[in-house]
């Protein structure tokens, strides 16, 4: 097992103009250490890495709760799609982060540190062609935090699909779950 490049990035909080589509192309074909670190960087190396080696290659994004990832995920893709001339799939991290809020309701929960904080991992799969361009995408999540579902610290509280379902529980077609608000229906889980 190799470990490859390493990059430690830090979430401003804000929106930043280092990531827009002359960045991308200002990185599209450089070298690693040719231009200073970027998440671009990180991508660009990837892919010319798979199209030189034609091997699978990975890129694994981690942090702290609220660090960016879900956004440096997003950057990745959109480099990818825009270096790859992908066409109809340029904007394949739209498509693939639409699945976002329902994967996030089933998901993220509130805790003492994040009001929307992932309790799971996610693992995004991106297809290219023989041309190198993006064909499409698949998202699994997995390690769910599933003692939540029975159990809350204090100031903490169940996924955020428990209350959307509470909250809807007069609509019809949630009727023959027999839901009640969502503090009667918490005590019923412990």
């Amino acid at each position: 097992l190799a470990v490859g490049i390493i990059l430690v990035a830090i979430n401003p909080y804000k929106q930043l103009p280092i990531y827009g589509d002359a960045i991308i192309h200002a990185y599209s074909g450089q070298n690693m250490g040719d231009m200073d670190p970027h998440i671009f960087a990180v991508a660009e190396e990837a892919y010319k890495q798979m199209a030189r080696n034609n091997r699978n290659q990975s890129i694994i994004v981690s942090g702290e709760s609220g660090a960016g990832k879900t956004v440096s995920a997003r950057y990745t893709m959109r480099y990818f799609a825009t270096v790859s001339k992908s066409s109809s799939n340029a904007h394949v991290e739209d498509k693939v982060l639409a699945s976002n809020p329902i994967t996030e309701a089933v998901g993220n929960a509130k805790t003492t540190r994040n009001d929307n904080s992932s309790r799971f991992g996610k693992y995004t799969e991106i297809s290219f062609d023989r041309n190198y361009r993006i064909i499409g995408a698949n998202m699994r999540t997995y390690l769910l935090e599933k003692s939540r579902v029975v159990f809350q610290s204090e100031d903490e509280r169940n996924y955020h699909i428990f209350y959307q379902l509470c909250a809807s529980a007069m609509q019809p077609e949630f009727k023959h779950l027999k839901l009640g608000r969502s503090q009667e229906n918490n005590l019923l889980l412990t």
